[in-house]
């Protein structure tokens, strides 16, 4: 009995001992920055606008985890404006419009197709 405690014990400091040496690669870890062909380091991803703040006494726009001011510098870039939906960085040669959904092309609705889309009330069987 003596025997099997003393080699159970001497494999679980060995398997500690070859855990220490080589850790893990951790799967939620994105890739590096370092292209597997040339070597080359990629271009850096583009500023991601994720939230705006609009109120009476400031502009604040968080750009890639950052929260900047209106007037402020992210890299460089000078935030110029901030909308409710987008933000306008300047740089030296260009100007470049973030919005928070790049997506969506918002378009004003017509008075005149709304009407025709929504049921009207007598439709429903209610009274006006």
């Amino acid at each position: 009995m003596r025997r099997v405690l003393t080699w159970s014990l001497g494999v679980s400091i060995a398997g500690l001992a070859s855990a220490q040496i080589a850790p893990l690669a951790d799967p939620t870890r994105p890739p590096s920055a370092v292209t597997e062909a040339g070597g080359e380091v990629a271009a850096p991803a583009a500023a991601r606008l994720q939230s705006v703040l609009i109120s009476p006494t400031r502009r604040v726009a968080v750009i890639d985890g950052k929260a900047v001011a209106l007037g402020g510098r992210i890299g460089a870039a000078t935030l110029e404006s901030i909308t409710e939906s987008a933000a306008v960085l300047r740089y030296a040669d260009r100007r470049e419009t973030l919005r928070l959904m790049p997506a969506v092309d918002k378009r004003e609705r017509r008075v005149a197709d709304a009407a025709r889309s929504a049921p009207a009330a007598s439709e429903k069987g209610n009274p006006r």
